[in-house]
């Protein structure tokens, strides 16, 4: 027979058990924290109909998107997180309690060419807020503090939190007679990190941009400082355009709140270089950077729209929200030498071998174990004992359990410490509790260990 060889296709990403335990856990801290926030969770099919996923796109999402057909059906698999949840929007309007807050952890796909850290399949965190014809300001606040608490609890502390508003750049740009290239401009100055100021100013002049107006949009989002002198500076402005006004008031709201959130200075900048290359975002926009690896790109990023769902419903529904892209962000992490290898989870907390034939008295008390909260397999191998072992050994469990005839005989549990080597005999009860206690000190601990710039 000829066998095929097994494959994972470029742009895939698939673990092996002990990294996929750490994955697992940044997703559990990832829902934990989006949860703490009275967000609610969704799922929205991997599959749907091209025509909804494509409503806005065009150019290059309709090269990326996996496309097919299926009999008379025009399918494509989801690109995004945002688009799908449009569609449920529009479609359970009348069902929704808003604002609607939900956050969604699923896989994307994307048809682009795979490269070191970006992948065809990946997983999407996003969180989102839709209001009903109005959304308060004090959301695009609470956002940014999702983030920084959604990082810290993954162990992450070196980051910064970017945050602009687009309505400070619109309103600039309609102040250098440049309103109706506004959008051009902010893509293009979108690629200052990339690229650098000169070749910003050289693209802003070949798409039409006077020297003069291009040296005064490098000069504005060159301002710098402090979150407050840079507030200050853009007072500046004030009073030529009503739509930067209110851009620079907004701002200042989401400066203000972030310290009532608890976001300390340090994790959060007011970056006027920061646009979102995507022209449906309307006023506050974010990107994370990791300060110790910016050539990274952003971990996380997103903004304020106004019109979630105008494709598919004739409603105004604002929104901001944000998007982690898990899978380059754990792929990067790993790369860079930031996961403390001592952190993997163990499948389960105590392994219970049974040193008779009659392996009922160690499912009886895996039973107990699991009752009580405590994850416990059983090893019904016939194998030796050395080998028996060296399994909990390489698959680092916490605690061994041994059942044989003079446990069994007098009512009691052997009960070793696989970190230590320490071996005691206790009732089914005492072990119980023991191992217990071990597994919610282990549970305090952060799956990702940063390492030290």
């Amino acid at each position: 027979m000829d066998r095929i060889k097994p494959r994972t296709l470029s742009g895939f990403m698939e673990l092996l058990p002990a990294p996929q335990m750490q994955f697992e856990r940044m997703l559990e801290s990832l829902r934990t924290t989006y949860s703490l926030y009275g967000f609610t969770p969704l799922d929205t099919p991997v599959i749907e109909s091209a025509e909804i996923l494509l409503a806005k796109g065009g150019g290059e999402t309709e090269k990326q998107i996996y496309r097919f057909t299926k009999g008379d059906s025009d399918l494509a698999l989801r690109f995004d997180l945002t688009v799908p949840l449009a569609k449920y929007v529009a479609l359970n309007y009348g069902h929704l309690t808003f604002p609607f807050r939900r956050y969604q952890i699923g896989k994307v796909y994307r048809g682009e060419r795979a490269q070191r850290g970006r992948f065809r399949e990946f997983y999407q965190c996003d969180i989102d807020v839709i209001g009903d014809g109005k959304l308060d300001i004090s959301n695009e606040a609470e956002i940014p503090s999702i983030i920084y608490n959604a990082f810290r609890s993954m162990g992450l502390e070196r980051f910064k939190i970017r945050v602009n508003n687009r309505k400070i750049l619109t309103g600039f740009y309609d102040m250098q007679g440049l309103g109706d290239q506004s959008a051009d401009i902010m893509r293009t100055v979108d690629k200052l990190d990339k690229i650098g100021p000169d070749k910003v100013r050289d693209l802003l002049i070949e798409s039409g941009v006077s020297q003069e107006a291009a040296g005064e949009i490098l000069k504005f989002i060159a301002i710098t400082g402090s979150n407050q002198e840079v507030l200050t500076a853009l007072e500046g402005y004030r009073g030529r355009n009503e739509t930067f006004d209110q851009g620079v008031d907004e701002l200042a709201t989401v400066v203000k709140y972030l310290a009532a959130f608890g976001v300390p200075e340090e994790n959060f900048a007011v970056d006027l270089t920061i646009a979102r290359g995507l022209d449906y975002y309307t006023g506050t926009v974010y990107e994370t950077v990791m300060l110790d690896h910016p050539e990274i790109g952003s971990i996380c990023s997103g903004g304020r729209y106004d019109n979630l769902a105008g494709y598919y419903i004739d409603k105004p529904l604002p929104g901001v929200g944000i998007s982690i892209g898990l899978t380059r962000l754990f792929y990067v992490l790993g790369e860079q030498g930031y996961f403390n290898e001592d952190m993997v989870t163990a499948p389960t907390d105590v392994l219970v071998l049974p040193m008779t034939d009659d392996l009922a008295p160690a499912i009886s008390f895996a039973t107990l174990l699991r009752t009580s909260g405590v994850r416990a397999q059983v090893y019904g191998e016939q194998k030796k004992f050395k080998a028996k072992m060296s399994y909990a050994d390489k698959l680092k469990i916490p605690y061994v359990v041994f059942l044989g005839e003079d446990e069994i005989s007098k009512g009691v549990v052997k009960v070793k410490d696989m970190t230590t080597g320490d071996q005691q005999e206790l009732s089914p009860e005492e072990a119980v509790a023991l191992i217990r206690a071990s597994k919610e000190k282990l549970a305090q601990q952060k799956p990702i260990q940063e390492k030290q710039p």
